[in-house]
């Protein structure tokens, strides 16, 4: 068990206390789990940069090589966009940033030459490929205190959570 203060804030006893201080009507726990949920989605976020900093990536560009590489190579923007849940500006930075290492290319699309198709090239595939033994042991470690039957637990509250996380968002 993690002994660790920054693991445990804030407590229940701080969700209640502010909670109580706003005079609401939540529940603290379900305060104090989506609290700490964020925390621990910051936490990863930063981990994950440092990680793929090693590779020379960030997390986004990896997701994208990825993206692509599961898609047999090659992907147009706006669907690259939508399977990464951003923006095209965004996966147009990216897709810059990879082009200038000499990961992706573009090339027009072959069913309609005013569109562009991002293509993965050899090198982004090798690059792939040498960071897959450390990169996807990393994963393992990082949930290796789970057992088998806390990882299917997890991900199927995980996708219940990540249901909900709209309501931060609407209006």
């Amino acid at each position: 068990m993690n002994t660790d203060p920054a693991e445990e804030s804030p407590s229940l006893d701080q969700a209640r206390r502010q909670i109580r201080h706003y005079g609401l009507d939540a529940d603290p726990q379900a305060v104090l789990v989506a609290v700490r949920l964020m925390a621990a989605g910051a936490r990863l976020g930063q981990a994950s940069e440092a990680h793929f900093a090693r590779y020379g990536l960030s997390t986004g560009r990896y997701r994208l090589l990825a993206d692509l590489e599961d898609s047999g190579g090659e992907k147009s923007p706006s669907r690259l966009a939508a399977g990464l849940g951003v923006s095209r500006a965004t996966v147009t930075g990216l897709v810059d940033a990879l082009a200038r290492d000499g990961l992706v290319v573009r090339r027009p699309s072959a069913e309609d030459g005013r569109s562009a198709e991002v293509v993965l090239t050899a090198r982004g595939a090798q690059k792939l490929r040498d960071l897959a033994p450390d990169h996807f042991g990393r994963l393992q470690t990082m949930v290796g205190e789970l057992t088998t039957e806390e990882r299917t637990t997890f991900l199927d509250l995980l996708a219940r959570v990540t249901r909900g996380i709209g309501a931060l968002t609407a209006p």
